[in-house]
């Protein structure tokens, strides 16, 4: 009895880990707004300021966690060059097509593109794997093309709820939202999550910082610039993916992926009650509709491991 109530116990602790993980993700795509729309910082100064405040707190702890373990990440030119991929086209290219989406559109709709990121996953393995497509891969590319239709036009063909600059980078986000998640698996076996996030969003905090160092042309910050910028470090990099490790260990990912919807209901949630975001019950459909096409991909591609391990 012991036994089965201290595992209920610690399910319902990843499970609200996960849930907290997806509801910093949302509280962090609206303060990007707010900073990208209100502050007038630029997005430059910006994108290297946050990775390398994440970058040096996530070392330290690293450093503190692990000791000199956190340099095993380049015990071989193999590893080091999937560091670097994933720091540059997974980290960098995400951050920055994140935030130039929001800044030139909302939180709300850049958020469900990126959400996008496990069906262009399953693009990639049709076209680069030559993975034959199953019926019900079908119907959730097209649950999603009809999610995402419905969110940024609002139903109506003639116009887009977002300018076209903001949709094009919202989809890029997405593709990079994929690539942050494959590129980093061939190092998870042998190094903590934590230890890769750490150099990668390093190498991500240098290419940054070629483009516009971080002491050079510093934007004048207000209080609520500098409370801005904390913000998008604490609740978008650092709280997210500490609460991510821990709930790891008491569910299972595939309850945790389940969570991931949250993300943009909070989103949603959020820019109604502090941007005032005007959002439409035709873009709350769109957003159902794409959440519910990821559900269905994540159910299909579960029950299919299963059965490949029977």
């Amino acid at each position: 009895m012991k036994s089965r109530t201290g595992k209920m116990s610690n399910t319902v602790k990843g499970i609200c880990l996960a849930a907290f993980a997806s509801t910093s993700w949302g509280v962090a795509g609206v303060i990007t707004q707010y900073v990208s729309q209100n502050v007038g910082i630029p997005a430059s100064w910006f994108l290297s300021a946050r990775t390398t405040g994440a970058a040096i707190v996530l070392l330290l702890v690293s450093a503190i966690i692990y000791g000199k373990g956190i340099f095993s990440v380049f015990k071989s030119w193999k590893s080091i060059m999937w560091l670097v991929l994933y720091g540059l086209f997974g980290l960098a290219a995400n951050m920055g097509s994140f935030y130039v989406s929001i800044q030139t559109g909302n939180a709300a709709a850049t958020t469900i593109l990126q959400y996008l990121s496990p069906l262009f996953i399953l693009l990639g393995g049709f076209v680069f794997m030559h993975k034959k497509p199953m019926k019900m891969d079908i119907v959730v590319f097209v649950l999603a093309l009809a999610g995402v239709f419905l969110s940024i036009t609002k139903g109506d063909i003639s116009q887009l709820s977002i300018p076209m600059d903001s949709f094009f980078w919202g989809i890029i986000s997405g593709i990079t939202a994929a690539l942050y998640v494959v590129l980093p698996r061939p190092l998870a076996h042998d190094n903590s999550p934590i230890v890769v996030l750490g150099w990668g969003t390093l190498i991500a905090s240098l290419a940054f910082n070629i483009n516009h160092p971080v002491w050079t042309n510093v934007p004048h910050l207000g209080m609520g610039g500098v409370l801005g910028v904390c913000g998008i470090i604490l609740f978008g990099t650092l709280l997210t993916f500490s609460s991510l490790i821990y709930a790891s260990r008491f569910t299972s990912s595939e309850v945790i992926s389940l969570l991931d919807a949250i993300q943009p209901v909070a989103t949603f949630v959020l820019s109604v009650i502090f941007l005032h975001t005007h959002i439409s019950w035709v873009e709350v459909l769109g957003a159902v509709l794409v959440i519910l096409a990821v559900y269905i991909l994540q159910y299909v591609q579960r029950h299919k491991n299963q059965e490949e391990l029977l």
